[in-house]
């Protein structure tokens, strides 16, 4: 025999080997401790976002003249799967999503171009070009710092402007967002009687203004010896200075500024409130880069704000921080951690059982190691800690340990029997299984592959999981055929007969060693450490005096008696015509298990859905509303907020309200910012602080405590686990004609609406018709006879209305607009704008020449649409809704598209369901394309290792075993059922189980090359393989039992303070479950039946080969006869 080289090389070389293996230990460590920490993986999209600005404009305007031009060059790039517009006031906004095979930059750089070339086509007065950003979805507050206090605005403003330089500065931080503060400018608010009787303009002041503030240099003077800058420094140095600048002299006397126009030192008209339990606050959301440490940058602003306590702000300016991930971060993290250790924990102990102590610790050193070399390659791929690659090590704890418990127990069987020495045993033991070893770790990776190519924002999301999945198989590969042997070569030891001594010398001497180094723990204050220490000698003494002689119990009476039990169970279940009687049962059991499913299907969602940590009200007021008029409203729906949680609720942290600015959906483009919005946001403390109790219900009360708000559009959520979808409910409505859209619409909401299909907590339309206009019609003719163009009345009237920035203002290292503008009163009574006069150069005789607005317009009151949106350059319209508590989004729209189908709709318009659902079906999609695609795969691996179909077909029915488990799990335990996390559980299994059925089959053909007859080899196979089956599936299972359960122990705690804080659920498991139920559910029902079911369908195989090959025989007897 012919040994596997690698192996024999590692046995021969174990100093290497060592020296590798705490290499692999320090970088690995190492690497863990240093990688950056996120609660989610960092999302690249290639999603790109062209925003335009043009103040004053009207919705309709900003479709016409901003988004139409652009989204005309934009439709004819190459890689783009939908473009999305949003015309609102003041507003464009085009959302280009690409495929996500493009890479974003190219794909950012393709939209710049098209946007370059639209230019031309839009308005020559924009006060800035289109600002062109990609889609990152870690742009997101990683806190909220929270400033309040009895200072004056302009007090506050400057501690927060401070401190946002100062935060800003950090390496780890984008940017910080200032929410709820006046904005200070220099306003110039004009008298437009005094300005006309003195026969000025806006243009006047403007141009005065901007002549006389500034600071020019005048080169250099030479003095001789020395030279010196010359500058001429003239720049305003007060608002006084301001009010005496000379805005026009010559003949008769001057006119100064004051004289025209009122200037003060004062704020721009206010954007946005935040209130922070009541009370006004400043509030600067931080936003970090991409890539950085989420722990590490907190921890950074935690400690720039400690020193900013001392030397910046005074110290009765309240501080609070709310919103803070970091904190969520750490704890979640931490919670995988322990479940990680419990789970290996769990696995190590079922292999003392199956395997004994000593082969077990060699095993369980391949979890750790797999881990770490993973861990090592992590900073060259660009990777982070997140919640899906820690989860992924929880996934692979029990699959890890399979390679090294085959290697191990054929090593132990040839050097336990006294036949071969321990070098010999280990290298002819690597060398007879690594063809299966090797078959086996490519079927369980196989499965996986195909979600490395899912393209698409859940794909994305989960990308790290088959990545990390992958490296750590093969990793305990290599950990198998190359570390495992060296340590087994050096501390194995075979079974003796007799009592075994259980403090032998050398036992004794390792006891007292760690007896010294926990007293150096002790005593250089890591009381954890020596904890550890303590509990690790405690352990070994109780595994040596107790645990052993169980294990050797289990070993002597607990498994031959399975053993035992398996063979008559096979012996009858093959016996002639019991065959049939296995297949009617599991064809009882596939109708029973599909027939429960859909009498009593489980929740159907997305990704799964858990208890919120945070609740968000989100109000919409009416278009037009003013900013002010929204915070009253939002002040009385945060005391009806406060109402329902009582005073200090111990499940509340906070209760913050944001007006105007950040107060839509984050995920919805139209909603972010506008001053007819307000955002509630209620945060809980986390989950282990809430000793049990939901906030679940919450959702319902907040909703039932507003929905009665006069003029409110409501919608209550809580936060979501994974990646943006849109709305559970979205219903799109589209036609190239805006009138049938618009029609259309509002046909499918009243007969919806009429329906009163359960669930549906608020069907809401994102058409707004009723925004309060006034329309200037210009009397073109008549204006273009006296030489003026519809271009210059309107910016005329935008300067005297919105107002228009002439200069700086500067003061210390701050600059500050200065703003002209009529008055208010003019503003508040805009029939007084016809009085104003234009005044020009007739450009035919060189005259200046003046005419009151009135000559060429008239005013008229009229609505019109507060929200245009378009997708692929068609109007849509979109009605949407939350799903409420207890309800199953999947069925709603189940009944929704039944509804739809019976009514009739106009000819030109589609009605299609979009969000949420959309996405789901292009997961499931996806899924099941994969789902194919594994068994493909699979089934050549098979056909290439047994070359023989039916073989290969017996061993693939374990994936429908797998399914029926998952089926009965589902329907029996309740639990909710996610088309993305619990598919790729689905998908998954595919691997897991096929190594039992490998292992059967494998080792009965083995025995029939041996001799054996079909049905001997078939029982005694099957009962010699039974052990490593059940070894493998009960590791598989027992390394997901701690999340599926949701069992939590802070060892850290445990051994620094002796306080385990154990605790059952977390976010981690509202998140996993469904994935860790699937495998479960799927492996454990799988294995029963497979250890059963397999060998039977092997043995109708051989008994079909038979008669086939007996019909064979007598057709060929008869032809040659013949």
């Amino acid at each position: 025999m012919r040994l596997f080289g690698p192996t024999v090389w590692a046995t021969r070389h174990r100093v290497t080997v060592y020296a590798l293996t705490v290499l692999i230990t320090v970088f690995g460590v190492t690497s863990y401790l240093t990688l950056p920490k996120e609660l989610f993986p960092d999302l690249v999209i290639p999603t790109i976002v062209v925003n335009t600005v043009y103040p004053g404009s009207s919705p309709s305007d900003i479709e016409n003249l901003i988004t139409r031009p652009i989204e005309k060059r934009l439709k004819g790039l190459t890689g783009v799967e939908k473009i999305t517009s949003y015309s609102q006031q003041d507003v464009s906004t085009i959302v280009v999503e690409f495929s996500v095979s493009e890479d974003p930059q190219e794909a950012k750089d393709r939209v710049k171009d098209a946007v370059d070339k639209a230019r031309s086509d839009l308005p020559n007065d924009l006060p800035q070009e289109p600002s062109i950003t990609d889609v990152d979805f870690s742009e997101f507050p990683i806190m909220s710092i929270n400033l309040a206090g009895d200072y004056s605005p302009a007090q506050l403003k400057k501690y927060a402007d401070e401190l946002k330089d100062r935060i800003e500065a950090l390496p780890q931080v984008r940017r910080v967002d200032i929410i709820g503060a006046l904005e200070r400018e220099i306003r110039v608010d004009v008298d437009m009687n005094e300005l006309q009787a003195r026969n000025l303009t806006f243009s006047d002041i403007e141009n005065a203004i901007a002549r006389e503030n500034v600071l020019i240099s005048a080169g250099e003077a030479d003095l001789g010896r020395q030279k010196r800058t010359l500058r001429v420094d003239a720049r305003f140095r007060s608002v006084q200075e301001l009010r005496n600048l000379v805005v026009r002299s010559g003949f008769g006397a001057p006119v100064y500024l004051r004289e025209v126009a009122e200037v003060y030192d004062g704020y721009k008209k206010r954007e946005s409130y935040a209130l922070l339990d009541g009370k006004p606050v400043i509030t600067l959301n931080v936003v970090k880069k991409a890539g950085e440490n989420l722990v590490e940058t907190a921890d950074a602003i935690f400690a720039l704000l400690e020193r900013a306590k001392q030397d910046l702000l005074p110290a009765d300016l309240r501080v609070v921080v709310t919103n803070d991930q970091s904190e969520r971060t750490r704890l979640q993290l931490d919670d995988l951690v322990n479940t990680i250790i419990i789970g290996f924990l769990l696995v190590t102990a079922v292999m003392m059982f199956f395997i004994g102590l000593d082969n077990a610790l060699f095993v369980g050193f391949s979890i750790p190691l797999s881990s770490f070399v993973a861990f090592m390659l992590f900073p060259s791929l660009g990777y982070s800690l997140n919640l899906v690659v820690l989860f992924t090590f929880v996934l692979a704890l029990g699959i890890v340990v399979d390679d090294a418990i085959v290697v191990i127990e054929n090593t132990y069987r040839l050097f336990d029997n006294g036949r071969l020495p321990i070098l010999q045993a280990t290298q002819i033991a690597a060398t007879e299984v690594f063809a299966p070893v090797l078959s086996g770790t490519l079927i369980t990776a196989l499965p996986f592959v195909p979600l490395l190519f899912w393209n698409s924002i859940p794909g994305k999301f989960l990308y790290y999981l088959p990545v990390t999945f992958i490296i750590t198989l093969f990793a305990s590969l290599f950990v198998a055929y190359i570390i495992n042997p060296v340590f087994a070569v050096d501390f194995m030891k075979p079974r003796k007969p007799g009592a075994r001594k259980v403090f032998t010398r050398g036992f004794l001497l390792s006891l007292v060693l760690l007896l010294v180094l926990a007293l150096i723990f002790y005593l250089t204050g890591s009381k954890g450490l020596g904890n550890l220490t303590l509990t690790i000698i405690a352990f070994s003494i109780f595994t040596r005096s107790i645990l052993s002689r169980l294990i050797e119990k289990f070993q002597r009476s607990v498994l031959p008696s399975l053993v035992t039990t398996h063979q008559r169970i096979l012996a009858w279940c093959i016996r002639p015509d019991h065959p049939k009687w296995v297949l009617l049962g599991v064809l009882a059991l596939f109708v029973g298990g599909f027939t429960l499913f859909a009498l009593n299907p489980p929740k159907i969602t997305f990704f799964p859905t858990r208890d919120p940590n945070y609740i968000y009200a989100y109000l919409k007021l009416p278009e037009g509303t003013s900013v002010d008029y929204t915070y009253a409203v939002a002040r009385t729906a945060y005391e009806r907020v406060k109402a329902v949680f009582g005073q200090d609720n111990p499940l509340v942290t906070s209760i913050l309200v944001n007006v105007g600015v950040a107060a839509g959906d984050p995920f919805d483009r139209t909603s972010a910012s506008a001053p007819n919005r307000a955002k509630i946001t209620v945060a809980f403390v986390e989950y282990r602080q809430r000793k049990g109790r939901s906030t679940r219900p919450y959702l319902d009360s907040v909703y039932a405590a507003l929905r009665d708000l006069p003029g409110v559009t409501l919608s209550v959520e809580g936060d979501r686990a994974g990646p943006p979808a849109g709305k559970p409910i979205q219903i799109e409505i589209a036609s190239e004609d805006a009138d049938l859209a618009i029609e259309a619409s509002q046909a499918v909401k009243a007969y919806l609406d009429s329906l009163r299909i359960p669930g549906i907590q608020e069907l809401a339309s994102d058409l707004v018709l009723s925004r309060p206009e006034i329309r200037l019609r210009i009397d073109r003719e008549r204006a273009q006879r006296s030489g003026l163009s519809t271009a210059q009345l309107g910016m005329e009237l935008r300067t005297a209305l919105y107002g228009k920035e002439a200069s700086k203002f500067r003061y210390l290292e701050d600059e500050y607009p200065i703003q002209i503008r009529y008055k208010e009163a003019y503003q508040r009574q805009p029939e007084r704008l016809l009085t104003h006069r234009i005044v020009f150069r007739d450009l035919s005789d060189g005259r200046l020449k003046q005419y009151p607005l009135s000559s060429f317009a008239s005013l008229h009151y009229s609505s019109g649409p507060g929200l245009i949106r378009r997708k692929n350059l068609k109007r849509t319209i979109t009605l949407s809704s939350d799903v409420l508590p207890g309800y199953n989004p999947t069925l709603i729209n189940n009944q929704i598209r039944k509804a739809l189908a019976a009514l009739p709709l106009p000819k030109g318009v589609s009605v299609r369901i979009g969000g949420e659902q959309e996405e789901q079906a292009k997961a499931a999609r996806f899924l099941q394309g994969a789902f194919l695609a594994s068994i493909g795969g699979i089934f050549l691996v098979l056909l290439v290792q047994f070359n023989s179909l039916g073989i290969v077909l017996v061993i693939l029915s374990q994936v429908l075993f797998s399914i029926l488990g998952v089926v009965w799990g589902f329907a029996l335990s309740r639990i909710e059922f996610s088309v993305v996390v619990s598919g790729i559980g689905v998908v998954a299994l595919l691997g897991i189980i096929m190594k039992n059925g490998i292992l059967l089959v494998e080792f009965i053909e083995e025995l029939r090359g041996r001799g054996y007859r079909t049905r001997r080899a078939i029982v005694e196979g099957a009962s010699l393989r039974l052990k490593p089956v059940l070894l493998t599936a009960t590791a598989g299972v027992l390394g997901l039992i701690p999340l599926a359960v949701g069992f939590n122990i802070d060892f850290v705690s445990l051994f620094t303070h002796g306080d385990p804080k154990i605790f059952f659920g977390g976010d981690t498991t509202f998140f996993w479950l469904p994935l860790a139920s699937t495998i479960i559910f799927g492996l454990s029902f799988a294995t029963v039946i497979t250890l059963v079911v397999v060998p039977v369908l092997y043995y109708l195989l051989h008994v079909g080969q038979l008669r086939w090959g007996h019909w064979l025989r007598k057709v060929r007897h008869r032809y040659l006869n013949d």
